[in-house]
């Protein structure tokens, strides 16, 4: 019984350990997609909702903001000044008139395009001293995690 206590607590530390890189590693990546957003006319919640729709497709105010955790006050507040700056337009549902969703433009895939490019060379920078085997498996670990959390 007390091996069972003894590696029930190794797990317990295991799992707070991981929880703790989790987060640390959340916050860097974070910190630099704040460092390369520097160099652009977007704030950070706009670049999210850009990755969105940019990942999902046209979709309305509503729903944006449930994807963001954010009021759709908010969201419409985002929404309007990505719009005054180009990256975005309001077009009409063409099967529902009322309907208004939010499609990206050009130049809103042009800044996702180049800042996920950006954080991606970062993340090869970082794995520079990673062999091929590891990076495989930090892969597959993260993807079954992604999963699971997911509920997939």
């Amino acid at each position: 019984m007390k091996l069972d206590d003894a590696q029930n607590r190794r797990n317990l530390d295991m799992v707070a350990d991981i929880e703790k890189d989790l987060r640390y590693i959340a916050g860097l990546v974070k910190q630099k997609g704040r460092e390369i957003l520097s160099n652009y006319t977007i704030t950070p919640p706009q670049f999210v909702a850009l990755q969105w729709l940019f990942e999902d497709g046209d979709m309305t105010i509503g729903e944006l903001s449930n994807k963001m955790f954010l009021a759709f006050s908010t969201t419409t507040d985002l929404v309007d000044r990505m719009e005054k700056n180009e990256l975005v337009v309001r077009v009409k549902d063409p099967n529902d008139r009322r309907v208004v969703r939010i499609h990206l433009l050009d130049e809103g895939k042009r800044i996702i395009d180049e800042v996920i490019k950006k954080r991606q060379i970062y993340l090869q920078d970082i794995l520079v001293d990673f062999s091929d085997t590891e990076i495989v498996t930090l892969k597959e670990n993260l993807s079954k995690l992604h999963h699971e959390m997911r509920g997939e």
